[in-house]
């Protein structure tokens, strides 16, 4: 006799055999990650009758896509041709890729409403004509190397990928062995500190890891990386991964998790896929020039690429037989995610909110506040303690604007460490607009480090920027990014030109002085006292950059030659706080208290040990809901 879960699976067949029409000629059906795939040789049948699959979905409760079977799919080239002879050419097609995993063509295109045609009328006629289904793109105005890369990989493991997306979902709708109880939740990292965010989730049937970051601040690895020793967390049960955003500190250490037999998925944002790969390439890197082995590979990061799942924002998505995840909006860097997690029916719902910003910025909107339901809430507290209170947003503009051109009114450079992804396109649309409106001295902005290929990342995905950003790059056919101020530093070779140059901006990662090409201007420019240092990021305690911001000195390092040399910090040292990607202790408050529903308990992770104690105590007594700050390896009972 056939498990349940097989005889299910045969069942549900079944009911869709008899309810869609028999000329789509459907050849199979198949659990894909948490879908059911209908293949047909005639799927432009299914595409044009909707309701059909829309009606079956509301009966078995199950997502539906319907894909091209192979057999019936013209090859690329001429499936490529083909679209080329339908799409007008007003509709500036700029590239068109494939992704026979799932029976996708992907068109990029400067007017995509022109491929969808009137009610669609484009997109079916390419459906007809090729077997393939289509999905339209904007074009973005710059390309970027990782989105091809990754795209391009993608293809080439295309039987993989197949393979992973129907182990997935055969693992999902597996038969339930126990019922659903016993919600627990272990704190692996990322607790009375900041860097490493970890924590399992888990039930009698499921267990979820929620972000795998590592601690750029440390060295020594029980303090470095996720506590993944400890009994309650084994590789082979691990249901599901969930990266919240792809900074380090909470996706860094993925890539070992494949090293060491994992087998499953990572969800996230497609934005965070794309940042979450950059970042970890540059990670190791950093690694190998720092003479450092890192614990994982290329290898290891493609296997993640293999095994990453992107979901769009506010779509309910089945991880695990016990568990859905739903992303939505953080606010705090391109595609971060407030990650709401349903365990059983209505039985018990996590919100684990990453980092988050409770503010619109030029760059993002606002955390979202509103869920189905929530009852425990795992919160951030970088700036928790009662005087981390940032100025408003305005002011800190106003003040960058004022340091700058102090500085370059007495003829000295400005650096600003800048994380690539996030606070250095937050800086980069503050620049443009402030010298464009002539508040700003106008000077040369250099860019230089991972920063232009995490802006191209961000224009390829400009439906997760703030409204104003948004419309400018859509509507009015404008990217900021390009301005005319910026100079992107294509070679090391001419930093030199720049440190001997005229007065102007450099802009380089990485944003805590721990690598990159912002340390080669560092040793240059510190010692001149003409010149400032603007740290417009948070600093973790232990890094080059929370020294120099707490006011060192001298520091110790390489030159060119290998030799050691001592430099003195004589340059103004500022810190800006208003730029940060997280909420201060006033927007943390504003966010629990504004929670709809109101939770019964919140977990205050990710700050340092006085801050979480502080915030803690604070929601306990002002807001009346129960507030812990867990111990790291400690666990306990949500239900």
């Amino acid at each position: 006799m056939a498990p349940s879960s097989e005889r299910e699976k045969i069942e549900i067949s079944q009911y869709i055999l008899e309810h869609v029409p028999k000329r789509a000629q459907v050849t199979r059906i198949e659990y894909e990650g948490s879908m059911l795939a209908v293949y047909a040789k005639k799927p432009e049948i299914l595409v044009e009758q909707s309701s059909v699959i829309a009606d079956i979905v509301n009966v078995i409760r199950k997502r539906i896509v319907v894909r091209p079977d192979p057999s019936v799919r013209l090859p690329e080239k001429d499936a490529e041709r083909m679209v080329r002879e339908i799409v007008a050419i007003e509709a500036e097609v700029t590239d068109i890729n494939f992704d026979p995993s799932l029976g996708e063509i992907i068109i990029e295109a400067k007017k995509p409403g022109l491929v969808i045609g009137r009610n669609g009328a484009v997109l079916q006629e390419i459906i007809r004509q090729t077997k393939w289904r289509p999905r339209v793109l904007r074009s973005p105005p710059l390309r970027s190397k990782i989105v091809a890369h990754m795209r391009h990989y993608l293809h080439s493991e295309s039987k993989e990928r197949e393979r992973i997306l129907r182990t997935v979902g055969e693992r999902i709708f597996r038969p339930k062995t126990y019922d659903v109880g016993d919600v627990r939740i272990t704190m692996l990292g990322g607790v009375q500190e900041v860097g490493r965010s970890a924590f399992l989730v888990q039930t009698r049937e499921s267990s979820v890891l929620l972000d795998c970051g590592i601690n750029p601040g440390s060295s020594k690895p029980f303090e470095a990386f996720p506590r993944l020793d400890i009994p309650a967390f084994e590789i082979d049960s691990l249901d599901a991964v969930v990266i919240s955003h792809a900074h380090l500190d909470h996706c860094g250490l993925v890539p070992f998790l494949y090293k060491y037999g994992y087998d499953g998925p990572v969800y996230c944002s497609a934005p965070t896929s794309n940042l979450m790969t950059l970042l970890q390439l540059d990670y190791l890197d950093v690694a190998s020039k720092q003479g450092i082995i890192p614990l994982y590979d290329q290898k290891d990061v493609r296997e993640c690429v293999l095994h990453t799942i992107p979901l769009r924002y506010g779509v309910v998505t089945d991880i695990a037989p016990d568990m859905r995840l739903t992303l939505h909006n953080a606010g705090h860097i391109l595609g971060s995610s407030i990650l709401h997690l349903h365990i059983g029916e209505g039985l018990h719902n996590v919100v684990y909110t990453g980092d988050y910003k409770y503010a619109r910025t030029m760059l993002l909107e606002a955390a979202v506040t509103e869920f189905p339901r929530v009852e425990t809430v795992i919160t951030e507290s970088t700036y928790g303690s009662p005087n981390d209170i940032m100025p408003s947003r305005v002011e800190a503009e106003e003040l960058l604007t004022a340091v700058i051109n102090e500085t370059l009114g007495q003829k000295g450079k400005v650096l600003i460490p800048v994380p690539a992804v996030g606070r250095a396109q937050e800086i980069m649309l503050v620049i443009d607009g402030y010298m464009r409106r002539g508040l700003m001295k106008e000077a040369p902005v250099f860019i230089e480090g991972m920063i232009s290929e995490a802006t191209a990342i961000h224009t390829a995905y400009p439906e997760y920027l703030g409204r104003e950003v948004r419309n400018s790059i859509l509507h009015d056919g404008i990217n900021p990014f390009q301005s005319d101020y910026f100079t992107i530093v294509e070679h090391p070779s001419v930093r030199q030109d720049i440190i001997d140059g005229e007065p102007c901006i450099i802009m380089a990662t990485s944003g805590m002085l721990e690598g990159g090409p912002v340390i080669e201007y560092f040793k240059s420019l510190a010692g001149d006292e003409r010149n400032t240092i603007i740290f417009v990021s948070y600093q973790i305690d232990g890094t080059l950059g929370r020294r120099v911001q707490k006011g060192l000195a001298d520091v110790t390092m390489i030159n060119s030659e290998g030799k050691m040399v001592v430099v003195k910090v004589k340059s103004r040292v500022e810190s800006i706080e208003g730029f940060s990607g997280h909420s201060d202790r006033r927007q943390i408050i504003n966010y629990i208290t504004r929670l709809k529903p109101k939770p019964e308990r919140v977990v205050v992770c990710h700050g340092e040990r006085a801050k979480s104690l502080s915030i803690a105590n604070f929601i306990q007594r002002k807001c009346g809901i129960q507030a812990v700050v867990p111990a790291i390896m400690e666990t306990f009972r949500l239900l």
